[in-house]
């Protein structure tokens, strides 16, 4: 991997090169965690890793929390761009609902067999509620509100329980399947159990 001097000019400009170098010390950061954990690694070994000076990187991080956080929320885009994808094939609100929940399951599950290591990190992040897991769960709200106001404008779902406690229930009774920390107890029972759910939400909404 290629390195930037931090003694260079490069090292003290901003914008474009700034940027590269956090990108740089992120994706470094991805296969070292990736590789020997997040837990068993410090930003000494990422650095020693990189190229660079223990002091250069925490002019771009603070901590190894902070690039931890960058990589979450790297993966939990991936995750939810999943899920976001299989809303355009759904044919009603019902379906776009099931393609969504689908997606993200999905995309978590494969994560988790695929990256064992970033899965960690993941269920890390939610387990210590980081911002970006956080930001996730907003959006995942943000999208499923979306579908339930448009079913509802269709007659398709019922429009007396407020549309925040519906949401909030929804996105409760997903979490064994959303939330890293449960999904890897219930692995074995995917893609059934989650269809049951899914199934029980949507009559559930039922108008």
């Amino acid at each position: 991997m290629s390195t930037i001097d931090s003694s260079s000019p490069m090292a003290g400009r901003r914008g474009p090169t700034e940027h590269g170098v956090r990108d740089q010390i992120v994706e470094a950061a991805r296969a070292h965690f990736s590789r020997f954990g997040y837990g068993k690694t410090t930003v000494a070994d990422l650095a020693k890793a990189i190229g660079f000076s223990k002091a250069y990187i925490y002019k771009f991080f603070d901590s190894k929390q902070a690039i931890g956080q960058a990589i979450c929320a790297q993966t939990l885009e991936q995750v939810f761009a999943s899920g976001k994808a299989s809303i355009a094939e759904g044919k009603s609100e019902s379906d776009k609902l099931r393609r969504f929940f689908n997606g993200v399951i999905a995309a978590s599950a494969e994560l988790f067999f695929e990256d064992k290591m970033l899965y960690d990190i993941a269920a890390h992040a939610a387990e210590e509620r980081w911002p970006s897991v956080i930001a996730y769960m907003e959006r995942a709200e943000e999208t499923l509100k979306a579908i339930i106001l448009a079913g509802r404008e269709s007659g398709e779902f019922e429009r007396k329980t407020p549309i925040d406690e519906t949401c909030e229930a929804i996105l409760l009774a997903m979490q064994s399947f959303m939330n890293p920390l449960m999904l890897k107890h219930n692995l074995k029972d995917l893609p059934e159990d989650p269809a049951k759910v899914i199934n029980l939400v949507l009559r559930s909404l039922a108008p």
